[in-house]
């Protein structure tokens, strides 16, 4: 696996700069953007590419909190599964059948479907700011995969309900 903190010279840690991963992005960028070996021979060419194809990977994975956590437990031997793993708490489970059903409810109210969006992203925040401590300062990764697979859920239902309000604009 890649290690992708190395290549920006950044503190493997969930909580990141987001400006400082940008700047550290374009700088990575800027020495091996293919235009700059445009002129190279064929091998240089290829390298320039394939360095630019993981500079834009890194940078995608790190700049998304979901996405870097899931990277981040991965490289700490924690992989979120999540089409094995598949044990969560029944209370969230709870959670999950009640807001399915609140956005099938609401499938024809925006105004309900933008407060369920609203809900979902205030719930959001608190599991991140969970999922900093989980994995930055207990290192706790059982709690920290438990954490990703729900906000995994969450975004999965918050795309349903950003799509059945582009529907109701139809």
């Amino acid at each position: 696996m890649q290690e992708y903190y190395s290549l920006f010279s950044l503190p493997e840690r969930y909580a990141i700069d987001p400006a400082r991963l940008e700047d550290a992005y374009r700088s990575v960028q800027a020495q091996v953007h293919p235009d700059r070996f445009a002129h190279r021979p064929e091998a240089e060419r290829r390298v320039a590419m394939q360095w630019a194809t993981l500079a834009n990977e890194a940078f995608r994975t790190l700049k998304s909190p979901l996405e870097r956590a899931r990277y981040l437990l991965e490289r700490r031997g924690a992989p979120v599964d999540p089409e094995r793993n598949t044990g969560m708490s029944p209370a969230f489970l709870m959670q999950q059948m009640e807001w399915r059903e609140s956005v099938e409810e609401a499938a024809s109210d925006a105004v309900e479907l933008e407060r369920l969006h609203r809900e979902l992203a205030r719930d959001e925040r608190v599991m991140f700011d969970d999922l900093a401590q989980a994995l930055d300062e207990a290192a706790d990764l059982p709690r920290a995969g438990e954490l990703v697979q729900r906000l995994m859920f969450m975004e999965k239902l918050r795309r349903e309900i950003t799509d059945a309000l582009a529907r109701l604009e139809e």
